[in-house]
């Protein structure tokens, strides 16, 4: 029964981290039931979960990941991008943990990213035919921290990493392909600096959810994360190259919707 929890645990991390539906949220819920960890504590332990996703973001953007140290514009927007959500980032992780103590309800801001994944699904629809779409070496340096800011706001519980940066810069012009890849490549070092977050600001309740999960608990739940996580990039980053990719997002925004709208009622 314990392996079972540590495997639903990571299938959630795996899906959830690549979706708008928040990752951070969807570990609060499963870990504070699975685990019976308080609100606070799981939150915490959802950002150290995040570890089975840098995994799957390595191997399967690994050509990618090399790519960056042979590709200045690449490396330039990475830390640009990085060193903003580690700005507005941080903050928001500690003021969350104090949020989360208060009756904030993360399902609001999932529910307000539903519906911006929707209205950007709608935008490509009608404007990408008959607009050129900007091309990701065309980012400047306004654009890098706008999306720096976007991933950084992700630390606060309900806001989804994914569907903040992909959103972001689909609404810069971003072709949907790129903007899923660099969205999620974004996603590597910005997930180290969370779990680092997390060891240094909180690391008693990191310390505590593993006591709770067990060392080898953990294991299968980063490696159930890891494997989930691959199958879904893939699928994602296969339905972003279609010219219907904009289903993709009414779907996504529609998802997360529901999802926040069940939470509220239940």
């Amino acid at each position: 029964m314990d392996a079972i929890k540590s495997i639903i645990i990571g299938i959630v991390q795996g899906i959830s981290e690549w979706l708008p539906i928040s990752s951070k949220t969807q570990e609060i819920f499963a870990s504070h039931f699975l685990l019976g960890l308080s609100i606070t504590v799981a939150y915490t332990f959802g950002l150290f979960m995040e570890m089975g996703s840098i995994g799957s973001a390595l191997i399967y953007f690994r050509k990618d990941v090399v790519r960056v140290f042979k590709d200045r514009f690449l490396l330039k927007f990475l830390v640009i991008v990085t060193l903003i959500t580690g700005i507005v980032g941080v903050p928001l992780y500690i003021i969350s943990d104090k949020l989360l103590q208060n009756a904030y309800n993360p399902s609001i801001p999932m529910m307000i990213l539903g519906a911006v994944l929707i209205v950007d699904g709608v935008y490509i629809k009608f404007t990408r035919e008959n607009l050129k779409p900007r091309e990701f070496n065309g980012l400047s340096l306004k654009h890098m921290v706008i999306i720096g800011v976007a991933q950084g706001l992700a630390a606060l519980p309900g806001v989804s990493r994914s569907g903040m940066t992909v959103s972001t810069m689909l609404l810069l012009g971003i072709k949907p392909e790129d903007a899923f890849r660099y969205s999620y490549l974004a996603y590597i070092p910005a997930a180290l600096g969370a779990v680092g977050t997390t060891l240094l600001f909180t690391r008693h309740n990191v310390s505590y959810a593993v006591d709770q999960i067990g060392t080898q608990g953990l294991i299968i739940a980063l490696i159930s994360a890891f494997i989930t996580g691959i199958l879904i990039i893939g699928i994602l980053m296969r339905v972003a190259k279609t010219k219907t990719v904009y289903i993709i997002n009414f779907l996504l925004g529609t998802i997360a919707i529901l999802v926040s709208v069940l939470t509220l009622l239940g």
